[in-house]
Order: structure tokens, then sequence, then C-alpha cells
């Protein structure tokens, strides 16, 4: 089995160059079938190997073996974990094309496979970085990624916002990946190795005295570019500006799988490379993920709760909740990781599917505006049933699968780090509650424009013209995706499946053992009753969305400007730095 696993890159990218050499020529229908049959395939192929990555699989390409312990062949790895990341990608990417079937006014420049020939690429791109087993290969499909992403963002081009969007999308995540690669290249020069677990011990056969600042120097710019993709604060402007542009199902995409590929990064990185008595000790690693994490899912949280245009509200739910995640990866424990894995999981598609639903309004009302949107969707019954329950597994209502991971991690942190998770899951839900309550129910009365943030309003749908009928497909899509978030929390045996997966891959086969636990879901339940009364508020005393003075320092870094945001990732850099700098200082 192990010789199909770079199948999970190259036939997406197979049929990505099938769309684009006939897409002049090819009927729009069969452009999009032909993405359909190459994305699902490829869904089907990584469910075919997880199913059967026990024990772990390696694959050198092209047959370039290792000799004498040395190899210049690309290495990927079939773990749990990375069929996991490679699984959860194709899956959203087959939801996301199903979602856009049919979707937009005309293909770009009349080539029929342009869209669906972009999204394949972008699958395949972040499967190849989820099973990549050395960096440099890593950096490469984590660059395409990049590029891919941009292109989508900024899919629109005829639209100056997509394209500002798109420019700051890229400028920002070129210098991550720039820093990445300089992080890769020190790391060559200490051990003349890029395969993750042989640079790992090369730092430990070389570093008896630990760290030194050239392993500090590459951690810190290797972490930077994971963190500039995982959103994390302050390297997470480009974001709301990204989300706030892109076509629905690139947004499906990007907060459901792509932001949590680089938390992924930074488990695999840490773990492989950097875990040894020759890299980063333990205790950094913890005061840094832990101290950004609570930043981050501080500061998204109180973001979302502020705005108006329901996609960015949306895009910071995604920035508090990849602050959890680092927060759980950050305490360096099993059950930390297990939790985090089963809470990206149930993230993936509670996000994904309120996202197509904010499409939904978008393309029937040409709005994305809370305010101008108040009491307009009565009608559209069943997307607000899915808004609601999409705000309740954000909130951690048991059993969604974001719910159990939740609760795992909150056992695993323990202490007041458990408020952090109580408190940003509550308020990014009752957000979501509150955009609920006044779009589709029409609840409280029309609150006055304030000039805190963009509103959304006047947006131009992404079909022809204003939907009078939604279609099918955009409906189901979000349906499915929330009732897989459900399903992960309640199938029997699925968190222990996960559970195991991530430990023998990253805990040396540890055994946990993860269920619900009355304290987990007595704080998932505290979380949805402070979520609902957060919302209730809101709707009944609309002064408590206007933002207060001390939040307006806040609203200003959201400046736009794409030189605030390379200055802020600098910043970021040199925080993460700071923090990491006593093990090297001790050593």
């Amino acid at each position: 089995m192990h010789h199909l696993i770079p199948l999970l890159v190259a036939v997406p990218l197979l049929g990505a160059a099938l769309l684009v050499a006939t897409g002049r020529v090819l009927p729009r229908i069969a452009a999009e079938i032909t993405g359909f049959v190459v994305s699902g395939g490829t869904a089907a192929l990584a469910v075919v190997l997880l199913l059967n990555s026990e024990p772990p699989m390696v694959e050198w390409i092209g047959g370039w073996l290792p000799v004498g312990g040395e190899s210049v062949g690309i290495l990927v790895v079939g773990d749990g974990p990375a069929l996991g990341m490679a699984t959860a990608v194709s899956l959203l990417t087959l939801a996301a094309l199903a979602y856009a079937w049919r979707y937009f006014d005309e293909p770009l420049g009349g080539h029929s496979g342009a869209f669906t020939a972009l999204m394949l690429v972008f699958q395949g791109a972040m499967c190849g970085f989820a099973i990549a087993g050395d960096l440099f290969n890593a950096f490469v499909f984590f660059e395409l990624m990049s590029v891919v992403a941009y292109a989508l963002t900024g899919y629109r081009i005829d639209e100056a916002k997509a394209v500002q969007g798109a420019l700051t999308f890229g400028v920002v995540n070129s210098l991550g990946a720039y820093a990445m690669l300089m992080g890769i290249a020190l790391l060559y020069a200490r051990t003349g190795e890029l395969a993750m677990t042989k640079i790992g011990r090369g730092l430990d056969a070389t570093g008896h005295g630990g760290p030194d600042a050239l392993v500090l120097a590459s951690f810190v710019l290797v972490l930077t570019g994971l963190l500039v993709k995982a959103a994390a604060v302050p390297f997470h402007f480009w974001l709301p500006d990204a989300h706030a542009v892109a076509p629905t199902p690139v947004c499906m995409l990007l907060s459901g799988v792509m932001v949590e590929l680089g938390a992924y990064g930074v488990w695999r990185v840490y773990g492989t490379v950097f875990a040894g008595p020759g890299g980063i000790p333990a205790a950094d690693l913890t005061r840094a993920l832990v101290t950004l994490g609570t930043l981050t899912a501080a500061i998204g949280a109180v973001m979302c709760w502020y705005q108006r245009h329901i996609k960015r509200l949306l895009a910071y739910s995604t920035v508090a909740h990849t602050g959890l995640f680092l927060v759980g990866l950050g305490i360096l424990t099993p059950e930390g990781d297990d939790g985090v894995a089963l809470y990206i999981l149930g993230h993936a598609g509670v996000k994904a599917a309120l996202f197509a639903c904010a499409g939904v309004l978008l393309d029937r009302f040409g709005s994305v505006d809370e305010h101008a949107l108040h009491g307009q969707a009565r009608r559209l019954r069943a997307t607000g049933v899915m808004f609601a329950v999409g705000a309740l597994g954000l909130a951690g209502l048991p059993p969604f699968g974001t719910a159990l991971g939740k609760s795992v991690t909150e056992e695993a942190v323990g202490g007041p780090l458990t408020l952090v998770f109580v408190a940003a899951s509550a308020i990014t839900a009752g957000a979501v509650l509150r955009v609920t309550a006044r779009v589709f129910l029409g609840l409280g009365p029309r609150p006055e424009d304030a000039e805190y943030e963009t509103s959304g309003s006047d947006e131009e749908p992404e079909t022809s013209g204003l939907l009078s009928r939604i279609p099918d497909t955009m409906t189901t899509v979000p349906a499915v995706l929330l009732a897989a978030a459900f399903a992960a929390g309640v199938a029997p045996g699925f968190g222990a499946v996960v559970a195991r997966s991530v430990n023998e891959a990253g805990s040396g086969g540890a055994h946990v053992f993860v269920h619900w636990t009355l304290t987990g879901v007595l704080l998932g339940v505290a979380s949805t009753v402070l979520a609902v009364a957060l919302a209730g508020l809101a709707v009944t005393r609309p002064g408590w969305t206007a933002a207060p003075g001390w939040a307006a320092p806040l609203r200003r870094l959201q400046s736009g400007h794409v030189g605030d945001y390379v200055a802020w990732l600098l910043m970021g850099a040199t925080v993460l730095g700071a923090l990491a700098l006593p093990g090297v200082l001790g050593s």
C-alpha cells in the first residue's frame, strides 16, 4: 500500500493538468464532472490508505532508496496524522467542489476548467504538505499551496477588493515561506540532512550542550512560516482580509483545512526535528505556544464579536479557535495532542458549513452585512437552522466532535487555561448565534450603523445574479458537513482510533483513553449556555455589539495596509524568539 501514497498528490495535479489542457474545448459540465471524479477518487484513496496505515508507511518517491543511510530521494510518510489530514483535505475539497457546482457567473477568461483546476492543485498541494517527510519538500508544497490560494482568493480579478485581499495574502504568506526556507537552510548547514527525522538526529548528535543560536534561529524561522499559515496572532492579519473577498468554496478550504495544516505543521516539525536534546527545550516551546495561543484566542474572540461583516466574523472565529489548537499542542502531552486532533476534525466540518451558509446569503441577497440583512432571511429556514447548529458546534455543545475534542483538550490543559477555552468558544459561538437571531429570525431592533468595521453590504453575488431559489447543492453540502461534525463525537470508537493514530506517530505509542467525561460535558454545556446568553443580550441590547473604546486599537491594527502586516510579522518572529530564548541561554 505504501507505493500508493504519492498518488494523493499526483492524481489531483494530473487532473488539474488535464483540465488546463482541455478546458477551452471542454464543456463546463464535463470540466466540473472531471474535477469531481478526480477529487473524489483522491478522497477514496486517502480513506483506504488511512484504514491501512498501521504500522506507519514510508515511501521514497521514484525508488530513490537510501544507500548507506544517505539519500537524495523525496520521502513521504503515511502515518495516522498525515493520512488523516490528507483525508480531511480531500473530503473537504470534494464538498467545496460539490457546493460550487455550476456556481460562478462565467469561467475566468472563458476557460471552463480554470476554477476546478486551481481547486485540484490546491488539494494536491495540501495533501503533499500533510504527507511530506522532509522539510524541503514540505516547503515546496507549502509554497504551492500558498500560490494557488492567492489565485483562488483573487479569482474575481475584476473586483479591486479581491485583488487587494489576494495581494495582502500573497505578500504576508510569501514572507512566511521565505522565513521557513531560511530556517531549513540553517538546519541543512548544521546537519547536512533534509529528512525531518534525520535532522532531529543530527541536531541531537551535535548539540550535546543543548541548543545554540543557530538552532534557535532555525526554530524561529521555520515556526514563523508555519504560524503565518495558521493565522496565529500577530501573523493573522491576512486571514480576515482574504476571507472577505475569496469565493465561498475557497473560504471553506481556507478556514476548514489550510489554517489547520499550519497547526499540524507546528506539531509535526517540533516532534520530529526540535524535540530532542539538541533542539528546543519542551518548557520553552510550551511557553511560546501557550502564550501565543492564548493571545490568539483572546484577540480572535474579541474581534469576532465586534464584526458585522459575516465572512470576517467567521474568519476571526477561525483565528480564535486556532489559538485554542496551539494551546492544546503547546502543553506537549498525548492527551492535548489527541484532543486537538479531534477538535480540528470537528471544526473543519462546522466552519466549512458556516461559510457555505454565508455564501447562500451573499448569493441570495447580495450582502453579508448583519445589519442590512436584519430579518431578510426569514424564509431561508433550512439555512438558518444550519447556521444555528454550526454555532452550537463552535460552542462545543455535546455530542459534536468539536465538543469531544474541546473537552479532552480542556482536561489536558487544566487550570486557568480551561477558562480560555470556555470563553473563546462561547464568544465566537455567541456572535454566530446573534447573526442567526437577527438575520434569520429578525429578532430585536435593527442596530444602528457604526464605523467600527467594514459592513459587507452591496457585495456582488458570486452567481450570475441574485438567486431566487437556492440550489440543492448549496444546502445539502453544509448539512452533510454538520452531520459529519456531529458523527465525529458520537461514532463508537472514533475518538479512540484518532487518539491511537496520533499517539503512535508522535507520543511513542502512549495509550490514552479518549472518552466523554462529566466535567467535559458540563464545560461544553456551560460554554453553550454562555453563548446563548451573549447572543440574547446582543439582540435585545444592540449597544453590546458596538466596539468600546478599549477595542479601538485592535480595530486599527486591521488596517488593510500590507506594510503594517509585514511589520507585525517581524514583530511576531521577534516575540517568538524571545519566548524560546531562555532555553538557549540556559544551555
